[in-house]
């Protein structure tokens, strides 16, 4: 099995320039903590407690069946001005659907985000493939939908049962640079090293002068 890189080559930026891996030539002080496969009762609200406690934004990128379960979880995303993104309705891989399956996963997850946001939020259409998966052709049909494509610069790998909380700490802080977009996931999976990891981090990049905002265009 290939191992994933904790901060993604620089090579592969530049294979992929359309796509969104950091936000590094905007910015200098500031971060983008970015969260996965929510909102999940409990996992989310602990996230949206400790972001608000360092004053914190980030981006969610949700899945629309989870947004259906949980509707309460999700609007106190939106209502404490985080930025929410499509992870598809039901977490689909792209290598493993079809074009047309794929895309109507997307758009049904925008039409529950878009039921619940209302006023609460700009238009802006993120959208982040689950497993970072995507063809060029899916590509070509979200981005003439008007979705940026959001990866990532550094992975936490929260998800990976075998990491411990300490190894997902160290993935993160021996990786950011100004602009870096960390992904963490708000799931029960993930939930032993987020809940014991997060803190941390925004402790961490706080006291060195960092400010962690959500991606917005």
């Amino acid at each position: 099995m290939t191992k994933i890189p904790n901060k993604t080559p620089r090579l592969v930026k530049k294979i992929f320039p359309k796509y969104t891996w950091d936000l590094s030539s905007i910015n200098e002080n500031k971060i983008y903590l970015t969260f996965d496969d929510g909102p999940i009762p409990i996992v989310t609200e602990f996230v949206l407690e400790q972001l608000n406690h360092y004053n914190a934004k980030a981006t969610f990128f949700c899945i629309g069946d989870n947004i259906q379960k949980h509707p309460d979880v999700f609007n106190l995303i939106l209502s404490q001005g985080h930025t929410i993104g499509n992870h598809t309705m039901n977490h689909l891989k792209a290598w493993k659907n079809n074009h047309d399956t794929y895309i109507q996963n997307v758009i049904e997850c925008e039409e529950i985000i878009q039921k619940h946001k209302k006023s609460l939020q700009n238009v802006q259409k993120l959208f982040r493939p689950p497993h970072g998966q995507i063809s060029h052709s899916k590509f070509k049909t979200l981005e003439n939908l008007g979705y940026h494509i959001i990866l990532w610069d550094v992975l936490s790998k929260d998800w990976e049962l075998s990491t411990s909380p300490e190894e997902c700490f160290q993935n993160v802080i021996e990786n950011v640079k100004p602009g870096s977009i960390i992904v963490f996931h708000d799931s029960i999976k993930a939930s032993k090293n987020v809940t014991a990891t997060l803190p941390k981090v925004l402790e961490y990049f706080t006291k060195k002068g960092f400010v962690f905002e959500a991606i917005e265009f």
